[in-house]
């Protein structure tokens, strides 16, 4: 019996008004060389209105068939019983198939494949359009339509449009390179398309602002940005709030009928369940909707494509926005108190496994403040140990700001976190309001809030420079902090620092030595770097260069193990590096220790921090120019040395390591003579190499305070010099003193 297919499948659908032609898209098509090609995409994509342009147009140059399948389609009698009335619109004398109240698979394959291939072949190119695939998930008439694909016969191409990913033979067929696809990424408009629909849509060109709102809301989603353009006609160009609303709720109505209407009861219960998720992960996923989670999510990504994935391995997704909105509000509706349930359960989730950003604001969104915190307070000391401040800046950012600001304990951990990126001025900002709060015990790690704001005090004088007052309160922090923790390692670290740039070489080693012990016992790489990198400075700068080279190579391991070489606690380790290596005459190498040294306290710590550490820099670069004749260079690095050594507290070592330097370093002649300076200025120049101030040399010659500054002056221009200890050294090296 031959069942009548209606006319209308068999031809393409009437063009929509305001058709958008999209020449991008009908080149790829019109370049394709495979025999299938799939069009995957949701549901007003834009799918068929795009292949009844191609069609109309392909039709003029070879033999071309339309099929728009429906539910009716759903068996295989029927399916191929309208896939045969297409192809005999352009073929009639196609063999008859079988009936299809008989249709049997067995039967079709052995008896009307065969013909059909055969009848389809040796004619001239020929394409079968198949509309609505999604339509067909009959097993048998699956199996048919896989069992035709892979035997097409040549110059014969089958293109299918579907919302659902297909199954078999696909991969087979991908995996041999017969398939040419576009999927819901390719359909996607463009913001110039876009633009030229809403223009052709609101009868004049849309302001950038309204462009460029519809096109974030519908990412390109053809069937959303038509339905926002029709509703918004009547506003004209310049839409306001309450129109936008009107619009984001059609296309919330269309997805509700042609998408949230079409699942199952399960799949939309999974969908509303896990719609506070940000993104979709078989894990969180099965925390919030049970263990069939995982099926469902791979049974929605194949047939729900505004589910978009943003990772391969784990699999991951997020949904579309406007379906992201959709559910939220139906959620809200439907489950008013079901929300701040499953945030904290998706919380409780993700902080079992460590993830700890996203579980501090699902607790947030919970409504679950405490935890939130208890869980920053539980992970941060870790992630700054392994260089990642930044993180717990973000985790921070998650509480309302006022709960940060309320407890010194979370304005410690602010300030720690600060510290660690090299951002001083933040960090000294949270230790204020952490002191202004500190009204108990409160604990921010392993010690209480006061002795640990000590420390933290301790830790932003040192990269401030204030050397004196690091000292004085690290000796504190060392007496206050329990041996063992990671407290009292950067309290030592601090306090061994401090006691390095006053020259106490011991007492700094010895502070420093604990300070890597108890960063061992503590596992806090950030510490133990930079314990190790100033013990190296420290057997450096005293003479110790075989001990200076163990350290520096061991802390170099250690920053590379976690890491941190490009941190600006590993810069005392480059630098103790570069020393030695200086000292044993490898000017190359040194050359890059010194340039990797430089980078990580250009690329991770704030302008103006670390002075000592970027005139040391300065001192080194001196050191190597010098070592290469570069004297000009050489002169350059020694000034900015000088320039550098006069911000710090304590610049006597520096001082010192310049003098050093110049003792090694090519001078021109063109020094100034004794008789060059005068007798007023060679007096000056004499009282400037002791600790007075200008003012008081003033009254020690007798002199008064203009003409002092006067004679500086010229001294500084006649011995090219910029500061008072630059000056002195220039004397010293052109025999003036």
């Amino acid at each position: 019996m031959t069942r009548s297919v209606p006319a209308f499948k068999l031809r393409p659908p009437t063009r929509p008004p305001h058709l958008l032609t999209r020449p991008r898209l009908l080149r790829r098509l019109d370049a394709v060389t495979e025999p299938v090609v799939v069009v995957c995409a949701p549901t007003g994509a834009g799918k068929t209105v795009l292949l009844t342009e191609w069609s109309r147009d392909l039709a003029a140059r070879e033999e071309c068939a339309w099929l728009s399948l429906d539910a009716y389609d759903n068996a295989p009698g029927r399916l191929w019983a309208g896939i045969q009335e297409a192809l005999r619109q352009a073929r009639p004398d196609l063999p008859a198939g079988l009936d299809s109240e008989v249709w049997t698979l067995e039967a079709w394959l052995e008896e009307v494949l065969p013909d059909l291939v055969t009848g389809l072949g040796g004619g001239g190119s020929f394409t079968l359009i198949l509309d609505g695939l999604e339509s067909v998930t009959d097993a048998e008439a699956l199996h048919s339509i896989a069992a035709f694909l892979t035997r097409l016969p040549r110059g014969f191409r089958v293109v299918l449009s579907t919302r659902h990913t297909p199954g078999t033979p696909l991969p087979a067929l991908r995996a041999r390179g017969l398939v040419a696809e576009l999927d819901q990424h390719d359909l996607r408009f463009t913001p110039e398309e876009a633009e030229e629909v809403l223009t052709r849509l609101l009868g004049s060109a849309p302001t950038e602002q309204t462009v460029s709102a519809l096109y974030e809301a519908t990412e390109g989603w053809a069937a959303a940005l038509c339905i926002m353009g029709r509703t918004l006609m009547r506003s004209g160009n310049q839409p306001d709030t309450g129109e936008l609303a009107r619009a984001e709720q059609a296309v919330s109505e269309y997805l509700t009928t042609e998408v949230l209407d079409r699942l199952t009861t399960e799949q939309r219960e999974f969908l509303l369940r896990t719609s506070v998720l940000d993104e979709l992960r078989t894990g969180p996923c099965q925390a919030l909707a049970g263990e069939r989670a995982g099926v469902l999510l791979r049974e929605l990504t194949r047939t729900v494509h505004l589910l978009v994935p943003v990772a391969a391995a784990p699999p991951a997704y997020r949904r579309h926005r406007a379906l992201s909105s959709l559910l939220s509000d139906i959620l809200a509706s439907e489950a008013p108190d079901a929300a701040a349930s499953l945030h904290r359960a998706a919380a409780r989730w993700y902080s079992r496994q460590g993830e700890t950003a996203s579980a501090v604001r699902h607790f947030v969104l919970g409504g679950d403040q405490d935890t939130a915190v208890a869980v920053i307070l539980g992970d941060w000391e870790e992630t700054i140990s392994a260089g990642r401040g930044a993180e717990v800046t973000r985790w921070l950012r998650l509480l309302p700001p006022r709960r940060v600001a309320a407890e010194a304990g979370l304005c410690v951990v602010a300030a720690m976190a600060a510290l660690a990126e090299g951002a001083l001025d933040t960090g000294r900002r949270w230790l204020d309001v952490a002191e202004l709060r500190q009204t108990g015990p409160e604990a921010a790690g392993a010690g209480g809030t006061l002795s640990e704001a000590v420390v933290a005090q301790t830790v932003a004088c040192c990269l401030r420079g204030e050397i004196l007052t690091a000292d004085r309160l690290g000796e504190s922090a060392v007496a206050g902090t329990v041996p063992l923790t990671y407290w009292h390692a950067l309290a030592c670290t601090a306090r061994g620092t401090a006691l390095l740039w006053t020259r106490r070489y011991e007492e700094a080693e010895a502070l420093l030595g604990e300070a890597t012990r108890d960063a061992c016992a503590a596992g806090h790489a950030l510490a133990l770097v930079r314990a190790l990198g100033s013990r190296a400075l420290c057997a450096l700068l005293a003479g110790r260069y075989a001990q200076a080279r163990t350290l520096s190579h061991e802390a170099l391991g250690e920053a590379g193990a976690s890491g941190l070489e490009g941190h600006f606690v590993a810069v005392p380790a480059h630098l103790g590096r570069a020393g030695v290596l200086l000292e044993e005459g490898a000017v190359d190498e040194a050359e890059d220790a010194l340039a990797a040294a430089e980078a990580a306290l250009a690329g991770s710590a704030q302008t103006g921090s670390e002075p000592h550490m970027r005139a040391l820099c300065h001192v080194t670069r001196a050191r190597l120019e010098s070592a290469r004749h570069h004297t000009v260079a050489a002169r350059e690095s020694r000034a900015a040395a000088e320039r550098a050594a006069e911000a710090c507290e304590c610049p006597g070592i520096l001082t010192d390591l310049m003098a050093r330097t110049a003792e090694h370093t090519v001078v021109t002649p063109a020094g100034p003579a004794p008789e060059d300076l005068s007798l007023g200025e060679r007096r000056v120049l004499k009282a400037l190499c002791g600790p007075l101030t200008l003012r008081e040399i003033a009254s020690e010659l007798y002199v008064s305070h203009n003409t002092v500054k006067t004679q500086v002056r010229s001294i500084f221009r006649k011995l090219d010099a910029h500061t008072r200890s630059g000056a002195v050294a220039r004397a010293r090296e052109c025999g003036v003193l």
